[in-house]
């Protein structure tokens, strides 16, 4: 059975199925599954800490659960985890036939997500057995497109490297998903489903290299560009040659050393970067210059095994400036504990959470 194609109400179908199948889980998981969905939602507060410590150090069940359901979060990855705060199944997600996993009881889910709803995207992500949810990208670029199937994709802190027939390479950061689709000459486009990667163009290509991510598009004859799709926002860094960014009707050049985002509000202005900095990640090197911490501890995320999360805003929005190497990802939280006085509780499954 399919979701709703047009991002509207989910499937009662599979609702009802989600409600069913919400009376026949253990209370314990239950309880869990909250206790995820409350610090991913980033509402968490002091006492809330204090009160899952508590409630995970009650038994050894306890913790248990708690991985099961922060496994079972991570496993929905963010396309589904935006689905499911949005109340909906994603647009082409498959739902199978039920296999049970923890629910979150009404009276504990952040309001801006739906119980049932969580519940969909874990039927979803249960039946995929390849650890994250399927997604639908925008059908705006390629009507034709029905269902979403990632060519390559890299795992938590992995890195690929992919060469097209036209003479493209492009190198993937880690999770990182991209689709091929053909066109008719030989340059091709290639969607960048979500993560970031390094795209060199060929020398002789016969017709401009498309890339498209979040409803925009990037093109370029010879040139090499990095573009991060991550949340609701694009960006895109020109680091030799020149290249053009569209979004709807709007469009911009970008030269070598320059920068611009973009989302369903638009495009940015231009700005100067470094394109060390941006691509330090290809050598191995996490970098933040006056980065939100939030936004710095997304990307250390993705190199690190478990989670982190910041419970408070307040400490989200602090300016972090940092380098270090992959292997060294896990020395941070001891530089954000000394650095801003933060409070760490280290949880099973790397589960660090920071307030």
């Amino acid at each position: 059975m399919m979701g709703d194609a047009g991002g509207g109400n989910p499937d009662p179908n599979v609702m009802g199925r989600a409600d069913d199948a919400i009376e026949r889980l253990a209370p314990l998981e239950r309880e869990a599954q909250a206790w995820v969905m409350r610090f991913a939602s980033g509402e968490a507060t002091p006492a809330d800490i204090e009160a899952l410590k508590q409630w995970h150090g009650q038994s050894p069940a306890h913790a248990e659960a708690f991985v099961r359901a922060s496994r079972l979060w991570d496993a929905l990855g963010a396309a589904g985890q935006r689905a499911a705060r949005q109340n909906a199944l994603p647009a082409g997600a498959e739902v199978l036939p039920f296999i049970q996993r923890p629910a979150v009881p009404r009276s504990i889910i952040p309001q801006s997500m739906g119980r049932r709803a969580f519940l969909g995207g874990a039927l979803a992500a249960s039946a995929a057995g390849i650890g994250y949810l399927a997604v639908r990208p925008p059908l705006d670029l390629w009507p034709s497109f029905v269902e979403l199937t990632a060519d390559y994709r890299t795992a938590t802190g992995e890195q690929r490297q992919i060469r097209l027939a036209s003479g493209v390479a492009i190198v993937m950061s880690a999770q990182t998903s991209v689709a091929m689709r053909p066109r008719e000459d030989d340059a091709g486009h290639v969607e960048l489903i979500a993560g970031e990667a390094t795209i060199t163009t060929g020398r002789n290509a016969s017709a401009p290299f498309v890339l498209v991510a979040g409803g925009g598009r990037t093109s370029a004859s010879q040139a090499s560009f990095d573009v991060r799709y991550i949340g609701p926002t694009v960006c895109v860094t020109c680091l030799h040659g020149e290249v053009l960014v569209e979004q709807g009707r709007a469009a911009r050049a970008l030269q070598a050393s320059q920068q611009l985002v973009y989302s369903a509000q638009g495009l940015s202005s231009i700005r100067a970067v470094d394109p060390a900095v941006v691509t330090a990640w290809r050598d191995g090197f996490l970098v933040f210059h006056g980065t939100p911490l939030a936004e710095a501890v997304e990307e250390i995320n993705r190199y690190r095994r478990g989670k982190i999360i910041v419970t408070n805003e307040a400490l989200g929005r602090r300016l972090f400036n940092a380098r270090f190497r992959f292997e060294n990802v896990d020395e941070v939280v001891g530089q954000i504990q000394q650095v801003f006085g933060a409070g760490v509780t280290s949880l099973p499954g790397g589960i660090v959470l920071l307030s």
